[in-house]
């Protein structure tokens, strides 16, 4: 099995929370389950159906992140990104893993904020 982790140079945010995708943003959405994300790109799970992306696909994606304060606190940052579907995984029959590229980078690094923060003081 090929181990994705070591091409990355970011650590990665996993959390589960509700993601919201479409190919033309004007359309409606379909939702869709976060598994992680970094300041680049996120992946997710969704249903294996004629709403899900194919390889190569440009969509538009909207989603929150958890934002981490110094007391252990977090706040929530809503985005809506366009990205390009670099990955596909086969879950099992019925559920895909969708990774994405961002166009425009995230304005922090989500897995590496408490760190980053541990290290101010």
């Amino acid at each position: 099995m090929e181990n994705y982790d070591e091409r990355r140079n970011e650590q990665r945010l996993r959390y589960y929370w509700p993601i919201w995708f479409a190919e033309n943003p004007d359309h409606s959405l379909t939702q869709g389950q976060m598994v992680d994300v970094s300041s680049r790109g996120a992946s997710f799970n969704c249903y294996a159906d004629q709403e899900c992306p194919h390889l190569g696909q440009d969509i538009t994606a909207r989603f929150s992140v958890p934002k981490y304060g110094c007391d252990d606190s977090f706040d929530i940052a809503d985005f809506t990104r366009t990205g390009h579907v670099c990955r596909i995984e086969c879950i099992n029959p019925f559920m895909r893993r969708i990774a994405i590229q961002f166009g425009n980078p995230l304005p922090f690094k989500p897995g590496e904020q408490i760190e980053a923060q541990a290290a101010t003081y």
